[in-house]
């Protein structure tokens, strides 16, 4: 299979703007309900630590971007294989290697800086997603390249995200256990999602795998099957957290289910966002219902129903008996 043609074109500055994927840096919303999270809990935490919060957005921001940049250099060869990401400017070959180190340094660096004003958990979360990029990007391990753990390793960014912002906010040291496990798979059924619907778009079993060494394992079926397991254990622990810290949640269950649900629907069209979720916003009804969702969560925080309390007190059902 013959490769595209590389690019003669001069290298540009934006072509080191492009690998650092600042169109990527909506994917730092996943902080937000961290942050969220940690200003009910914690009774110390004032609107204050907004400005704080700010500071360790544009932190995550710069050190995601280290991410992309060797992410963008390390994919060139394997990009010129995809029908659309062989046009960038790493897959034309108009990226120098020297300048790509100088810019995940710049970008790394400057980013653990400002991680280093907020409390040290922020710190030590910001590490921790450079490490996760050098696993998941860099040879010998290159976890990208290893079906389902490309997946897990990748979608643990969203984990450490909800950290980030929870540490943003307050000095209690982590969230709940069972949000962070729901988080991370729910990030990793976005994530099968995604790698689904971009095999499909391929259509091409032979060319996925030079794109991806790990669609040399996949098929469809596995795909949408992991991504199915990884809904359900997503929920799982979702449903423990929403039962065990107040049991009005459980009334925004079935809402997190059809959220599942309607992702999938995009994911299985011909040519889906689900391939680039950042264009999520290309999907106005989705985020509608995405923006519900998040303000009855907010409700059900300062709502109390005592009636539903039978769900859990088991005195209360002891008590009902048929006369």
């Amino acid at each position: 299979m013959k490769s595209p043609e590389l690019s003669e074109k001069p290298i540009s500055i934006t072509d080191y703007i492009a690998i650092a994927r600042p169109d990527h840096w909506v994917k730092n919303i996943f902080m937000l309900p961290g942050a969220a999270l940690a200003l009910i809990v914690d009774d110390q935490a004032g609107l204050g630590a907004l400005a704080w919060l700010v500071v360790g957005i544009v932190s995550t921001c710069l050190v995601a971007s280290a991410n992309y940049t060797i992410n963008e250099y390390l994919d060139g060869e394997f990009d010129r294989h995809h029908p659309t990401k062989s046009s960038r400017p790493t897959a034309q070959g108009r990226i120098r290697p020297q300048f790509v180190l100088l810019q995940y340094l710049l970008l790394g660096g400057i980013g653990l800086y400002l991680a280093s004003f907020l409390n040290p958990m922020f710190f030590y979360a910001s590490v921790l997603l450079l490490i996760m990029g050098i696993l998941y990007n860099v040879e010998p391990i290159r976890t990208k390249d290893r079906a389902y753990l490309d997946v897990l390793s990748e979608s643990v960014n969203n984990p450490i995200r909800l950290v980030l912002g929870w540490a943003a906010i307050t000095t209690i040291v982590l969230p709940p256990s069972s949000f962070l496990l729901s988080y991370w798979m729910g990030g990793a059924y976005l994530m099968a999602i995604k790698r689904y619907a971009e095999y499909r778009m391929i259509n091409d079993p032979a060319r996925a795998g030079l794109y991806r060494r790990s669609f040399r394992i996949y098929t469809e079926n596995s795909l949408m099957l992991s991504a199915f397991f990884y809904a359900l254990t997503a929920v799982f622990f979702l449903g423990i957290f929403l039962i065990k810290y107040k049991i009005e949640f459980i009334i925004s269950f079935p809402f997190f289910a059809l959220l599942f649900v309607w992702y999938q629907n995009i994911a299985l069209r011909p040519k889906s966002d689900a391939i680039n979720p950042e264009k999520i916003y290309m999907e106005p009804k989705f985020l509608g219902f995405v923006a519900f969702l998040v303000v009855l969560v907010l409700a059900l925080f300062w709502i109390d129903i005592p009636y539903i309390q039978f769900l859990t007190d088991h005195s209360v059902v002891r008590d009902m008996r048929i006369e």
